[in-house]
């Protein structure tokens, strides 16, 4: 049966509950379906000849699906790019991270192993791996990661962040009035001119865990009392906030901040210590039907060239070899598991304070 705990925010809820779902129908056969590991010697196979090795084989297999929830604008040049170097087809199944572990579970209790590669937020892959559809899998471009990339069950790993950052419009905030720290942000001059996400309850935990809990939760409660501005969406704050509709944001994506404010847009992004990072991540199945293909796919992603392509789509990469401003920061990486394990205590906290009836903030 299903290991999650917690499950306190409403899109960790919805997973929880498709989760429990499909594994009530048939957990003795989904247990049985999923401790095969028939794949394990491939993904951790370090020869000399690996490489090679890796390439021969996955031409023969000649193709490689891949489950992801990047957007299709995004996920294109990376397959398109691995499909040139390789010669090998991608079969491509794009949608939401939930949709995604719906579907994979669906799948894998009726026995019917698609996928060959994962790639999602780092919440959704936790939950893969806890339900045994995932193994762990060697890469030489692991050593470019930074720490936290790669949990201790080495079931997926980190291709790339979403970094919490502020957000301010240039034409309603002066550049001496640009916070430089989250004190900043309680200044009388932002008293309800600020504007959260409804739904960054992981953010809210690790910055809390942070400052030290006591000192963390302190400062939230001041920043309710504040009366912030509650919004739904990291990238329709963003627009909000280019458009001028609301002066100064907090705990926006800054690729989101780049690709408006080289579009023209008066936004810019600053990121305030410490800044937390929600890892987005590539994991193989444990029952892929192109094995050595997988494994090829996600030494691409991790690749140099692979990095590239999700820089060039101004978002951030998790290697360190591939340079970019939207990681020139220190940065803290939010751990799924804990996300996961500890959701209910921090949506409650976080709904008190902002959401529901006690919240103070509209």
């Amino acid at each position: 049966m299903s290991k999650l705990r917690g499950c306190g925010n409403a899109h960790l809820m919805s997973l929880c509950g498709i989760v429990a779902a499909i594994l009530l129908c048939a957990p003795t056969v989904f247990a049985q379906a999923l401790n095969q590991g028939k794949n394990d010697a491939i993904y951790l196979y370090q020869g000399s000849d690996r490489e090679q090795h890796l390439i021969e084989n996955a031409r023969k297999e000649g193709t490689v699906s891949v489950y992801t929830s990047l957007n299709p604008k995004d996920a294109a040049p990376i397959t398109e790019a691995f499909e040139k170097k390789y010669r090998i087809k991608v079969s491509l199944w794009r949608a939401s991270g939930e949709k995604m572990v719906q579907r994979a579970l669906t799948e894998a209790q009726a026995r019917r192993f698609t996928p060959d590669v994962f790639e999602s937020d780092g919440i959704e892959m936790e939950i893969l791996a806890r339900e045994k559809l995932l193994s762990p899998f060697n890469s030489p471009y692991f050593k470019d990661l930074p720490p936290g990339s790669l949990p201790k069950h080495r079931l997926y790993v980190a291709d790339r962040f979403n970094f919490f950052t502020i957000a301010y419009n240039t034409n309603l905030v002066k550049p001496q009035d640009v916070p430089n720290s989250y004190q900043d942000l309680l200044l009388p001059r932002w008293a309800g001119k600020i504007a959260i996400e409804a739904n960054d309850s992981d953010w809210f935990a690790g910055l809390v865990k942070a400052m030290g809990e006591k000192e963390g939760l302190a400062y939230f409660r001041k920043l309710a009392d504040s009366r912030p501005q509650v919004r739904t969406g990291h990238t329709l704050i963003s627009e909000l906030v280019a458009a001028g509709e609301i002066p100064i944001a907090m705990a926006v994506y800054n690729h989101a901040v780049e690709r408006l404010a080289q579009a023209g847009a008066p936004i810019k992004w600053k990121a305030l210590a410490p800044t937390m990072g929600r890892p987005g991540a590539v994991g193989l199945a444990r029952n892929a039907p192109h094995p050595y293909a997988a494994v090829l796919f996600a030494d691409f992603l991790l690749s140099v060239d692979g990095q590239a392509l999700i820089k060039q789509r101004n978002r951030v990469p998790a290697s360190k070899a591939v340079d970019t401003v939207l990681n020139k920061f220190k940065y803290q990486i939010i751990d799924p598991a804990t996300t996961l394990d500890e959701s209910a205590k921090w949506e409650k906290l976080w709904n008190d304070m902002f959401i529901g009836p006690a919240g103070k903030a509209r």
